[in-house]
């Protein structure tokens, strides 16, 4: 158990980081003024060195900086409302900090959040926050969670340090020389309280390096346009001619782009851009949406996937070849995690790094230099290596499926969508949602996966049955209920083309980083695309 006294990783003399960072801001003065294109990615590379280096040592020492994040958090917190209402003085280990902190969602918080939003200062951390990243809440409607001064490098370095953590390993780093397209919202900021507030990916659009600004699409002026069709074609008239290497974007509304894209000129991807080698995405899981999009590019290239979130940036693929994204512990963030099957009890186990198994979900819960203590983002992870550690979404706490105790959750469900399409190589996915059906017009109760094919399954009922029967393999409670004759076997509801994208513009989400939960509880959703079956 971490503790306050832990060891401290012995500093670096004060004359060698100095020199390291003469020798970065030398490279970024090139970097940023190069008069020939090649010249990003012949300066990336040392600097991708020397960013592995630093991630060598820290992903090497995990427990003692991860000491070091809690240490410096909780001498930083202790000036803050929160800190002083939380009694912050008298913490001197993690032990400590469990009683003196519950776990909070949102709306827990929402009455501290609410004094910096009338203008108050020190309230969650020092001073005002930089920024508010503004979110959608199911339940707080919209949340305002701050970002400051401290907490800006992690959301804009770990992005840059996947690509450099990409380059370093592969060698390659050509794609820097080409276009670059960001797919993303708005970078237009409102205020509140004299912080400017925004969605973060428009928040992190205003600290894109100068040194890529040059070759970044869409212009300032197409990102600002709200309305995401009329966005995205105004972002296809800006790069359909222009020599794309480096596309970033979450996979559903990247699959649209392309889609827009071949249906204007009859290529592949492949043909309009042929030096497109890297996507860079995050936000859901890339295998239901791999297949096609890579059927629609014409190639297979590489990509990294980035695990970015308002409260923080999470993780990173730093390699091709081992599973898992890097748990990014030296930035900021002193991590928690919760079992799920503990999730909703009255005093779950909230385990530190070196407490963690293999192969278990967790919820995660986070504290960080933004001023979130004990906060659960809502996703659930499970670690697939402790060397370094490494994990994989494997969805969210409340977006599961226990209308009968069965408590089916996303990894599940898309697990045995993978398994099932890999069976049926024909098929297709654009994508799909799951829904109980406890009261149907006439039969037994059942799960309703509502999906949309590109390509439908030659036999649409035996790729219903090798579904369900992947679902009974991966959750025994599934399994009792089908053979008890509790539950039906699945439904498929296949809903028309742009199905989803027709649901999404009827909710007034359509584009930005909004996405359809896998799986629901309730049918909320199923019940509004019932008109889009085909």
């Amino acid at each position: 158990m971490l503790d306050g006294g832990g060891a401290n990783v012995e500093p670096k003399p004060k004359n060698e980081i100095l020199a390291v960072k003469d020798r970065i801001r030398t490279s970024t003065h090139f970097f940023t003024f190069a008069p020939s294109m090649g010249i990003r990615s012949i300066l990336a590379k040392p600097f991708a060195a020397y960013i592995a280096k630093q991630t060598a040592e820290w992903s090497s020492q995990p427990v003692q900086y991860q000491q070091n994040v809690f240490n410096y958090l909780i001498k930083e917190g202790k000036k803050s409302l929160f800190g002083k209402d939380h009694g912050f003085a008298d913490i001197r280990s993690h032990s400590d900090f469990i009683r003196q902190v519950p776990i909070r969602d949102y709306e827990a918080l929402k009455p501290y959040v609410e004094k910096v939003l009338h203008g108050e200062s020190d309230i969650l951390w020092k001073g005002k926050p930089e920024y508010f990243a503004k979110t959608s809440g199911t339940t707080s409607g919209t949340k305002y969670i701050p970002i400051t001064e401290e907490s800006v490098p992690n959301h804009i370095n770990s992005a840059r340090n996947a690509l450099l953590s990409y380059i370093h390993e592969t060698g390659n780093a050509s794609f820097l020389d080409g276009g670059l397209i960001f797919l993303s919202g708005s970078p237009v900021l409102d205020e509140k309280a004299g912080i400017k507030t925004g969605r973060l990916s428009g928040i992190v659009n205003h600290h894109v390096p100068q040194y890529l600004r040059s070759n970044q699409k869409p212009s300032y002026e197409t990102n600002c346009i709200e309305d995401w069709e009329a966005k995205l074609e105004k972002i296809i008239d800006e790069t359909i001619n222009v020599d794309m290497s480096l596309i970033s974007g979450i996979p559903p509304w990247a699959q649209m782009y392309f889609d827009r894209i071949q249906a204007r000129t009859g290529k592949k991807i492949k043909d309009v851009f042929p030096n497109f080698s890297m996507f860079v995405y995050g936000g859901v899981n890339f295998e239901p949406y791999r297949a096609k999009l890579f059927e629609t590019i014409g190639k297979k290239i590489d990509s990294i996937e980035t695990y970015p979130a308002s409260e923080g940036f999470i993780a990173y693929q730093d390699s091709q070849h081992a599973e898992g994204l890097l748990l990014l512990l030296n930035t900021g963030i002193f991590f928690e995690f919760v079992p799920t099957e503990e999730y909703f009890n009255e005093r779950p186990s909230r385990l530190s790094i070196e407490e963690v198994e293999i192969g278990k979900n967790y919820a995660v819960i986070i504290n960080n230099n933004a001023g979130l203590w004990g906060y659960s983002i809502g996703d659930t992870i499970k670690f697939v290596s402790k060397n370094p550690y490494r994990i994989i979404v494997t969805g969210r706490i409340k977006h599961f499926i226990s209308a009968f105790g069965e408590h089916v959750i996303g990894e599940e469900v898309e697990k045995a969508m993978k398994f099932t399409m890999q069976k049926f190589p024909e098929v297709e996915l654009v994508e799909f949602t799951v829904a109980p059906n406890v009261a149907p017009a006439e039969g037994m109760p059942h799960h309703e996966w509502l999906i949309e094919f590109a390509n439908k399954p030659s036999n649409i009922d035996a790729f219903r049955m090798e579904l369900d029967s992947q679902l009974r393999q991966l959750n025994v409670y599934y399994d009792d209920l089908i053979s008890g004759n509790i539950l039906s076997i699945l439904k498929i509801s296949s809903l028309r083309k742009n199905g989803f994208i027709d649901y999404m513009k009827s909710q007034g989400k359509l584009g930005g980083q909004n996405k359809v939960p896998r799986l629901s509880n309730d049918r909320k959703i199923a019940d509004a695309m019932q008109p889009l079956i085909d």
